[in-house]
């Protein structure tokens, strides 16, 4: 299973959807809240390719996006697949 990172706020309704999401597939994650966490914002917004707003998930290095682009993936029969790729799409 690729490790599964998702930076968010603890008031934000979409990363609480995205994190249900991949809690009931039961995938683990690293939650990092940009809020809280010191430089966790900037690290975000880089790795995002500027994107700002919350929830950003990546798995493994591949950036998924946001909550819209998790269910996306998973509707579109990619999220799976790409959780337990051992490469890098």
């Amino acid at each position: 299973m690729q490790p599964v990172t998702i930076y968010t706020t603890a008031w934000c309704p979409y990363c609480s959807a995205a994190k249900s999401l991949l809690k009931e597939k039961g995938v683990a994650f690293q939650e990092i809240d940009v809020e809280r966490a010191q430089g966790a914002r900037a690290t975000m917004v880089e790795r995002a390719g500027g994107r700002t707003s919350v929830p950003q998930i990546f798995v493994g290095t591949t950036h998924v996006g946001g909550c819209d682009d998790l269910y996306a993936l998973d509707r579109a029969g990619k999220l799976d697949p790409l959780l337990t790729d051992k490469a890098d799409a």
